[in-house]
């Protein structure tokens, strides 16, 4: 598997004039690709680990090495400081040397007082594998047009299994082990509650915030409901939000919410949740819909991050209780709608019902079962493993 991911040549390209934050889930790859980085793109590069005494040390001082013309700072957003200590850094330095950030929490949204970092850098969110990355397939993408997928002699059907099974993240599977995959899940999320939050969030209550943790994979899929979470684990509904709101910070999952147009009445605002990490997930239909819908998310990050398209994730619903399960917009104008079926072939009715209602330009039915691409009613009904082929 190769270093060299797909976020690299923008990088690469925005690193020349600003600097680069990238953010995502804890054990993604960011440090790995910015060290990939700096290692083929720069005659010398100096990584920096806030996490590391001596780099601490070296940070607080300034003392970098002269011949660097790449920083790395990894995991400085734990420094209280640390938004205007980069801006002085670049605003002094920037020609001297480039500027690369990485953390595991939205670094985007630390900017509370202080002088603020807009017009300093870009921001790029670094998700898990993807079928088309571990492909190599550079999927031909045009904004508002009809996506292109590859032939299914091309998609491995052992590729697409090993990922729904094993998830998106690098060690569980390049390893391919469920040992590794085990150890790797407990792992994670001992050090994203006892490390990552502990160390910025003030929360008192960690051991009810691992619980919520681990209680969220079988709510994947449907209407997130606080009070419900609430009522489990005693806690105030403040308390809940504030909880749910900091692990989304740090990418343990992301909400999608009901796309609101006034053609559409919608009874409820409740978002749906999903996990950046779908290897989680026991119930196997609730795992592909969390699968197809992180590589939408992917996809729409990275046209957001890389291209500047307002390129937006949601799902439809509406007072009769009709619902389709992701719907793609560019600037709030539909784009395409998905709806995700573990067998079921025929065109949902729900589906059928909104391209109609709200003229989206493409619809498509997504099964799990492979081999499968037929048009019925302008719906196209394709195999999960086929669709993935035409995203990032």
């Amino acid at each position: 598997m190769t270093k060299n991911r797909y976020l690299h040549s923008s990088i690469v390209s925005d690193l020349k004039n600003k600097m680069v934050f990238i953010g995502g889930p804890r054990q993604v790859g960011k440090t790995t690709l910015a060290q990939y980085i700096g290692a083929n793109n720069y005659k010398n590069y100096t990584y920096l680990n806030w996490d590391n005494r001596e780099d601490q040390k070296i940070i607080l001082q300034k003392k970098f090495d002269a011949e660097s013309t790449l920083i790395i700072f990894d995991e400085i957003h734990k420094y209280k400081q640390w938004k205007n200590y980069i801006k002085g850094e670049f605003d002094k330095y920037k020609k001297k040397f480039h500027i690369l950030v990485t953390g595991s929490a939205r670094l985007d949204l630390y900017r509370k007082g202080g002088d603020s970092l807009m017009g300093r850098y870009h921001y790029y969110r670094l998700h898990p594998f993807s079928l088309a990355e571990i492909l190599q397939i550079k999927p031909n993408i045009k904004i508002l047009k009809e996506l292109t997928f590859y032939d299914n002699k091309k998609i491995s059907a052992k590729i697409f299994e090993d990922l729904f099974f094993f998830g998106g993240f690098p060690e569980p599977f390049i390893k391919k082990n469920q040992k590794t995959l085990r150890r790797f899940h407990n792992e994670r999320l001992d050090r994203l509650i006892k490390e990552d939050i502990r160390d910025v969030e003030q929360v008192r209550d960690l051991s009810a915030l691992q619980i919520l943790v681990e209680i969220l994979p079988e709510k994947v899929g449907s209407l997130l409901s606080l009070n419900s979470l609430r009522e489990d684990l005693q806690v105030a509904h403040k308390t809940i939000s504030l909880w749910m709101d900091i692990l989304e910070r740090f990418y343990y999952h992301f909400r999608i919410y009901p796309f609101s147009i006034k053609t559409i009445k919608s009874l409820r605002k409740e978002p749906k949740i999903y996990l950046w990490d779908w290897s989680q997930i026991q119930n196997k239909g609730s795992k592909l819909e969390n699968m197809i819908a992180s590589h939408l998310l992917k996809m729409s990050h990275f046209l957001r991050d890389t291209e500047g398209y307002k390129v937006e994730l949601y799902f439809l619903r509406d007072i009769e209780g009709r619902e389709v399960d992701f719907l793609i917009t560019v600037n709030k104008k539909p784009w395409f709608a998905v709806e995700v079926k573990t067998l079921d072939s025929q065109p949902s009715k729900h589906l059928k019902y909104f391209v109609k209602k709200l003229n989206i330009p493409f619809a498509y039915q997504i099964i799990k079962e492979s081999k499968i691409d037929f048009w019925q009613n302008n719906i196209r009904t394709i195999s999960a493993d086929k669709f993935l082929s035409g995203l990032i």
